[in-house]
């Protein structure tokens, strides 16, 4: 007969009492990395983000959390496309977003890169592949005149935020479950497409389809990032709301119709355009270098809307859309609706990164007394750059040495990072953040003189 001491727990329940305090283990993968490869130990796939020289060191983004890699330059192995002279050389080819795999060592729990490579483009056979132009030259005809088939192999998020007119979503992921959204003549013409050059969603679909016997399949290769460069897209009322409003992500929306008319009741925080006057609000615009997302509405989803979005994109604006079926679907779909006067001026704020402190909060604290703000500045600068000045007060360890010297930093209250230009800066709020801390970075570049003042731009 068992016999158990009232304080010790059995050996199963202890065990599962362990389990499910444990945290859970963090990806290695990306999820749209994991739509097609799996992740072997001591590597990493996500998609490529600061890069830092100075520091031997870069970001690595795995969906929602980052992951900071050191280097050596002598010995680290990278592999792109295109040949370089170095491997500094090779990872500054690399453009951020772009999807890599790492093999890494750690030791301390300080991640060191060995080995980076870039996703290759996907490889088809010409017969196989569209292009833009004639991409392009489909659509305008029409699926009924053009006698085609496009769909978009992206997961439906992504087809939320916009896709190709004309297309339908059909997720690679799904596309065993999804065979019905194709049509029953194998001969027709299906197009598919997804993100990218790299990404091999819709050659995926490709390989599936033809397995199913359609002899007329191909793939738009380029994708939609080529896309929204040359083109707008569309989204649908449901899409606009799910992929913007419900995630408060930043946009700007365009109401084309006429003022009387759009004043009976808009979309939230519209902004009216008069499609003939596309230029004069091209003056006052938020900058192209923004890519700030446009959803264009007209009553109908017409040429209105089709004018004003045309002429963004010919401004080089990316990510503009109009909205399927205008005001009226929106209506019909019993969204909510606005009623008054449109703004007459569109504006757009980025939405900051994760930790990231606004300018004006940062300069509020940096003015305070030491003693009085409640907070560390922790500049994490190199040496021959603090030694010309540093805010009042602030505490000073170079980024690289920041976890060897976490005994350093202040644990019971918060720590706010900045170095020149905000990268550093991000690179220490991870490091800090992984560790428990309560942390934010300033993002934005920052200039300091010997007697401790300081300039933001």
């Amino acid at each position: 007969m068992a016999i158990h001491h009232p304080f010790i727990l059995p050996l199963a329940a202890a065990c599962a009492l362990a389990t499910a305090q444990a945290p859970a283990p963090k990806p290695a993968s990306a999820k749209i990395c994991t739509t097609c490869h799996t992740t072997a130990a001591d590597n990493l796939r996500g998609h490529f983000d600061n890069l830092v020289l100075k520091n031997a060191s870069f970001q690595l983004k795995i969906d929602e959390r980052t992951e900071v890699l050191r280097f050596d330059k002598a010995t680290l192995k990278v592999v792109t496309p295109e040949p370089a002279a170095n491997a500094e050389a090779a990872l500054k080819s690399i453009a951020k977003g772009h999807e890599v795999r790492v093999q890494f060592t750690e030791k301390d729990g300080v991640k060191t890169a060995v080995a980076v490579f870039a996703k290759p483009p996907v490889k088809l056979a010409a017969s196989e592949i569209m292009t833009l132009d004639e991409l392009q030259k489909l659509v305008a005809t029409g699926p009924e005149k053009g006698k085609y088939f496009l769909f978009d192999s992206r997961p439906a998020p992504r087809f939320m935020e916009g896709a190709i007119p004309t297309a339908v979503n059909l997720p690679f992921p799904a596309f065993d479950k999804n065979v019905d959204k194709l049509p029953a003549d194998k001969g027709a013409l299906v197009i598919f497409y997804c993100s990218g050059k790299t990404c091999n969603m819709s050659p995926g679909s490709l390989a599936k389809a033809k397995k199913l016997g359609y002899t007329n399949a191909k793939v738009f290769v380029d994708g939609m990032p080529a896309w929204t460069k040359k083109a707008y897209g569309v989204l649908s009322p449901a899409s606009l709301k799910a992929a913007f409003l419900d995630t408060q992500t930043p946009l700007v929306i365009l109401d084309a119709r006429p003022a009387p008319e759009a004043s009976k009741g808009f979309i939230k925080d519209a902004v009216a355009v008069d499609p003939a006057k596309t230029a004069d609000l091209l003056k006052t615009f938020p900058s192209a270098k923004l890519k700030p997302p446009v959803v264009v509405v007209d009553e109908t989803g017409g040429d209105a809307a089709k004018a004003v979005a045309s002429d963004l994109v010919k401004a080089g604006y990316v990510g503009v859309n109009v909205l399927s079926g205008g005001f009226k679907a929106w209506q019909a779909a019993s969204m909510p609706v606005e009623t008054g006067t449109l703004a007459t001026k569109a504006t757009f704020v980025p939405k900051p990164r994760p930790g990231a402190i606004a300018p004006a909060d940062f300069t509020k604290l940096a003015n305070l007394a030491p003693a009085e703000r409640g907070a560390v500045i922790l500049d994490v600068r190199n040496p021959d750059e603090t030694k010309n000045g540093i805010i009042k007060g602030a505490l000073t360890i170079p980024e690289p040495q920041l976890l060897a010297r976490l005994a350093e930093v202040p644990k019971g209250q918060k720590v706010v990072c900045h170095c020149s230009t905000g990268i550093r800066a991000e690179l220490a709020y991870h490091l800090l953040k992984e560790k428990g801390y309560d942390v934010q970075f300033l993002p934005t570049e920052i200039t300091i003189i010997d007697s401790g003042e300081f300039t933001l731009d």
